[in-house]
């Protein structure tokens, strides 16, 4: 099986592992804020279920939450399964879980911000909410772009994760044609691909940071 071969059926699953990224970061980051906010909230009852809720998800394997949100509902409100929901539970599954390490780099950032600049902004008479917009958020922005990209690219590994359910993306497609080819060519055509979009992911990201680092 040729090289070129190989790159043209891998190619169509490279379109759904990049879909399945782009979804996981379009949900699982403002998402993130959001669980940081409630882990940071002054209602303890908020606070400890979302610690909770955090552990759980950076303490299990992100397999084994794929697997419950594909097999979840059917068990615990035997709700029957469909071919298409397949693909809804995946990207819930990344979602919920990415959402849980975005919270906590977010609650990082926040919290290393000075409290002066809180009192500061409480004395020129912004609110709560226009302190957080236009100075801590700005500020927490450009303090988590590093632990961010770390995440991003964990991400696009993960996606190889996808064949828990068997959905059928990129790296899921390899080991089905080196299956039945009997050819690990496939696995390192993958992996190649898999190189490239990091190193593309890791640029962006760089670029990012620079442009923010308007102060050095």
């Amino acid at each position: 099986m040729s090289f070129g071969m190989i790159v043209q059926q891998l190619a169509g699953g490279f379109t759904k592992t990049l879909l399945i990224f782009v979804l996981t970061l379009l949900f699982s980051m403002p998402l993130g804020l959001l669980v940081a906010f409630c882990r940071m909230s002054k209602f303890s009852p908020l606070r400890g279920i979302t610690k909770v809720f955090i552990s759980i998800l950076r303490g299990t394997p992100l397999m084994l939450q794929l697997l419950v949100a594909f097999y979840g509902p059917y068990y615990i409100f035997k709700v029957q399964l469909t071919t298409s929901y397949r693909f809804v539970a995946l990207i819930l599954g990344f979602v919920i879980n990415y959402s849980a390490y975005f919270a906590e780099i977010y609650r990082s950032g926040i919290e290393s911000i000075p409290v002066g600049q809180y009192e500061a902004a409480n004395i020129l008479g912004y609110s709560k909410s226009q302190t957080f917009i236009r100075i801590i958020f700005p500020q927490m922005v450009k303090r988590v772009i590093p632990p961010v990209t770390n995440e991003v690219i964990t991400l696009v590994k993960d996606t190889s994760l996808s064949y828990a359910l068997a959905y059928a993306e990129m790296f899921t497609l390899a080991k089905q044609i080196a299956a039945a080819k009997t050819n690990i060519m496939p696995l390192f055509v993958a992996g190649v691909f898999y190189f490239i979009f990091n190193a593309v992911v890791a640029f962006v990201m760089e670029t990012i940071e620079k442009k923010l680092s308007y102060y050095r």
